[in-house]
């Protein structure tokens, strides 16, 4: 039987386009959990370097990935501190250019808005050249579509796009959602997964929805 795949490898596949991103990270406040991949024909080794902007960690926010998501070459994150100051009558960050500005302003992030954390779900498929905003929060089992801009949060299982990125269609109806929530796939152990992809991947959905009504009750 062929193994199965290593969460702990960088580079999961012959190809060599996609990597497990948990495993190149080094932020302090960034997350990433198991198999979640980000797609580059370059170098997707980089994803810290060139998706996450203005990640500055003494700041305070942070960037939070589920499990399994899919994210496309050229997403962006925008973190918290690309910020202008917003409260006073010029956005112009005077500080940062140093000398006699500085020391007649206040430290440059001390003024920045604050909008929180990054939060992307489990299971989530952001599409290429997309832009996630601060403080966004991406519901598991959503989708993003192609060049969106994503400035506010998006509930579960639904399909978003555009600029700004507003719902286009929710993907299942509101039990499946709900089933599919109270399962939590992602969280199942290797083996067990292995058994549930038939599932995951069968396209009559009245199939699935009874074997995870079954799954569910079962767990009762």
């Amino acid at each position: 039987m062929n193994q199965i795949p290593n969460p702990d490898a960088i580079f999961p596949n012959e190809y060599g386009t996609s990597c497990f991103l948990k495993n190149v990270i080094k932020a302090p406040n960034i997350s990433v959990g198991d198999y979640t991949y980000y797609d580059d024909p370059v170098d997707p080794t980089a994803f810290e370097e060139n998706n996450v902007r203005f990640n500055w960690p003494e700041f305070g926010d942070r960037l939070i990935i589920g499990k399994f998501c899919s994210i496309a070459s050229g997403v962006q994150f925008i973190m918290g501190s690309a910020n202008h100051r917003l409260s006073s009558i010029s956005t112009y960050p005077f500080h940062v250019f140093g000398g006699a500005w500085a020391e007649h302003t206040p430290p440059h992030l001390s003024q920045l808005p604050f909008k929180g954390d990054i939060v992307v779900g489990n299971d989530v498929w952001i599409g290429r050249e997309s832009t996630i905003l601060p403080g966004v929060k991406i519901g598991d089992g959503a989708i993003v579509a192609a060049c969106s801009v994503v400035a506010k949060d998006v509930e579960p299982y639904t399909v978003v796009g555009g600029n700004p990125a507003r719902p286009i269609k929710k993907r299942f109806d509101g039990e499946l959602i709900a089933l599919l929530l109270r399962l939590r796939w992602w969280d199942f152990d290797p083996e067990k997964l292995t058994e549930f992809l038939p599932t995951l991947c069968e396209e009559d959905l009245e199939q699935v929805r009874e074997h995870l009504r079954q799954m569910v009750e079962n767990r009762r």
